[in-house]
């Protein structure tokens, strides 16, 4: 690690192995800056994630097999219970994007970098969550956000649910405030931070005796950002490399 960063538990495998390096690492310069929010956009309209979360987004169809390699298999029937907000807003024609890190004082996930979000509540769709749990959590009001695309939701090893990550868009630098009871820090990052290949790593675990459906040698990648002072991984960082991927390189990141 090029500086130091606050402690995280992280279950590394004494098996794991170095992985793959990023799929915009042999972007220029040129290509992995100036990222203003209309290249989000146009980034998001081209791989069709461009719009209202799918009210079938839980569907395999939806899904798709290569998404399922993450950190689980999605059980059959399995439904979306959480949502987070990835928020970008433009300053000096780059786009920003608004994290936080978790207290660590909650019960699961804590000290990590996340989005803010949380668990559905009854009748809410993931939106409506997503917006809510932004409010509760740093004080962004509704009010300001235009929600403009999606992102794949994920499966933790921790979760019992699927998490839909949803792209929304500010028109400036918003006055956030985080809630002591739940957030650490918040901060933002240009996704042009995010697109050095020098911050970001893969690694692939195993975990024994779990089938990684897709993968040949039953291992699955995981992928770490190191930002801001943060490390961010887990199901964040795998958030962070689809939206990466489809802005960087215009297809999907798996």
């Amino acid at each position: 690690m090029s500086r130091a960063v606050p402690p995280q538990v992280i279950p590394r495998p004494p098996t794991w192995q170095p992985g793959a390096p990023a799929p915009w690492a042999d972007l220029p310069m040129g290509k992995r800056t100036g990222i203003g929010l209309d290249r989000v956009l146009d980034a998001l309209d081209g791989v069709g994630q461009r719009g209202p979360v799918p009210e079938d987004i839980a569907a395999d169809g939806v899904l798709g097999s290569a998404i399922l390699v993450n950190e689980a298999n999605v059980p059959a029937g399995l439904e979306v219970g959480a949502a987070v907000l990835a928020a970008l807003f433009e300053e000096e024609g780059e786009a920003r994007l608004i994290l936080t890190r978790r207290s660590s004082g909650l019960r699961t996930h804590k000290g990590q970098v996340s989005f803010p979000g949380g668990r559905l509540d009854a009748g809410e769709g993931p939106t409506e969550a997503a917006l809510r749990e932004a409010y509760e959590e740093v004080s962004l009001d509704p009010a300001r956000v235009t929600t403009v695309g999606w992102i794949h939701p994920v499966v933790t090893m921790v979760s019992a649910s699927l998490i839909v990550p949803v792209v929304a868009t500010l028109a400036g630098r918003p006055h956030l405030v985080a809630s002591p009871v739940e957030v650490e820090r918040v901060f933002d990052v240009a996704l042009a931070e995010l697109a050095d290949p020098g911050i970001f790593h893969e690694e692939r675990w195993g975990i024994q005796g779990r089938t990684i459906p897709g993968s040949a040698d039953d291992t699955f990648p995981v992928r770490f950002f190191e930002v801001s002072g943060e490390l961010i991984w887990g199901a964040t960082a795998r958030m962070l490399y689809e939206l990466m991927t489809i802005v960087l390189t215009g297809r999907l990141g798996t």
